[in-house]
């Protein structure tokens, strides 16, 4: 009998531990399915372009693939470019877009234009593709409306010769259309979260407007002001539907390029050539989200 009750006291001893274990470890269950995706979108897609960028056509181990990207003057041009939009379409992209938050952020906080902004931009934000290359073609295009305007009554103007449309200042422009409004989405919290009361100490001190942003205001926002510049950043130099649509012929930008690389009409297609170059990009979006997530550890101490 008192063999029995130890058994059973064992027993349910072990239940216990296994059901306290559970309980610990159960909220991470819902995340199993999280992780699976990104093994299966990111993890797994980001090993394979590694990989294959150390990687002949063979499958062999190799260098030769690196090695004609770095000395292929198209190809840097091209990674260049990349960086070029990327950067112009942040700065216009950071500087509009948080001068807009500021000036929805001084209204109503439950005001209809706020609500409308919020909307608005949430949408525009997304709006890239096939269907932002469609507006700007329908308005800036040969056949466009401002394009035919100007070339009845300005024809030898700027907008009469619609052929920046397919360039660097034509990607940059339109790149700016959905940068400007992701701004305003990431920033407008930061601007909200500066207290009133700093403004109020700051004027009890004889502190001038100017003092106040020059001592409170900019330095509290610039770590949130460069983490927005550097997910702006990083989110047009990855950015290709836009600019695929926009510019059929040519590699004038790299995400081009590793499309040309993996589906070439003349039937030279080079996957390691495009893995060679994704390993660029991906470096770069690493290097900047680092970044980012280091800013954004900085300025969330602060906002809660």
């Amino acid at each position: 009998m008192a063999q029995e009750m130890t058994m059973s006291n064992t027993d349910s001893a072990s239940r216990g531990v296994s059901i306290r274990l559970w309980r610990k470890h159960s909220a991470y269950v819902g995340v199993i399915p999280f992780l699976i995706l990104v093994s299966i979108f990111l993890l797994w897609p980001t090993y394979s372009v590694v990989s294959g960028a150390f990687q002949d056509s063979t499958g062999k181990f190799s260098l030769s693939v690196l090695k004609s990207v770095i000395k292929n003057p198209a190809h840097l041009t091209a990674f260049r470019h990349s960086l070029q939009v990327s950067a112009i379409t942040s700065v216009i992209g950071s500087v509009i877009g948080a001068l807009f938050a500021w000036a929805i952020a001084t209204g109503k906080k439950d005001g209809i234009l706020r609500r409308i902004s919020l909307s608005a931009s949430g949408v525009l934000a997304q709006f890239g593709g096939v269907m932002l290359t469609f507006a700007f073609l329908a308005t800036f295009g040969f056949n466009g409306l401002v394009t035919s305007f100007f070339l009845k009554f300005a024809p030898h103007s700027f907008f009469g010769h619609p052929t920046w449309l397919y360039s660097i200042t034509g990607l940059c422009i339109v790149y700016s259309f959905f940068q400007i409004p992701l701004m305003f989405i990431v920033f407008l919290p930061t601007v909200d979260n500066l207290k009133p009361q700093w403004r109020e100490a700051s004027d009890g001190l004889g502190g001038s407007t100017l003092e106040y942003w020059r001592r409170i205001g900019i330095p509290v926002m610039t770590p949130s002001f460069l983490g927005s510049f550097l997910l702006l950043f990083a989110n047009a130099f990855s950015a290709y539907a836009t600019a695929a649509s926009l510019i059929s012929q040519g590699s004038i930008i790299t995400p081009l390029g590793i499309s040309t690389a993996l589906s070439s009409e003349t039937g030279s297609n080079n996957p390691a050539l495009a893995k060679a170059l994704s390993l660029g990009m991906v470096l770069v979006v690493v290097f900047v989200m680092t970044l980012y997530t280091l800013l954004r550890r900085k300025v969330s101490k602060w906002e809660q």
